[in-house]
């Protein structure tokens, strides 16, 4: 079954994404080892960070609704399928280009607000999972589709 693979291939991008951002913020962490408050203006990353970070949120779901908005009960199921993997996807990179810059930038500079803002992120990409509900509710589906979904359900 395609939505099946679908599903599946979403939830190992996924994964791979949150565990990737998650093992790389950890490693910086321990190898940098400071946590400081302190904010410095002459660095360019307190303001190059937020903005980033903040644009990729809202970029993010901006952009998956525009994707999503395009979908039609016209095209084929799996035409909407593949539609529906590559908005998650550029969903989850818009989501954790920002993320990873905010752990480089914590890295350089041991300021926990960009460890912090990371950890937003993170937290935000990992409350973005594909599930089949999700899935269901946001692709336009005919009668036969939902019939089809019927039958995935545990």
């Amino acid at each position: 079954m395609q939505a099946k693979s679908i599903l599946k291939t979403l939830s190992l991008i996924h994964a791979a994404c949150c565990s990737g951002l998650l093992l790389c913020a950890g490693v910086v962490f321990f190898l940098n080892g400071s946590f400081s408050s302190s904010i410095d203006s002459d660095d360019v990353f307190v303001y190059v960070v937020p903005i980033v970070a903040m644009a990729g949120y809202f970029g993010s779901a901006f952009l998956y609704k525009e994707l999503i908005n395009k979908l039609t009960k016209d095209q084929s199921l799996v035409q909407r399928l593949r539609q529906y993997q590559t908005a998650n996807i550029i969903k989850y990179a818009l989501i954790e280009g920002p993320a990873f810059l905010a752990i480089v930038a914590y890295f350089q500079s041991g300021n926990a607000l960009f460890m912090m803002i990371a950890a937003c992120l993170i937290a935000y990409l990992i409350f973005q999972r594909p599930t089949l509900e999700k899935l269901q509710q946001e692709i336009p589906l005919s009668l036969e589709d939902e019939k089809e979904f019927d039958t995935l359900k545990p």
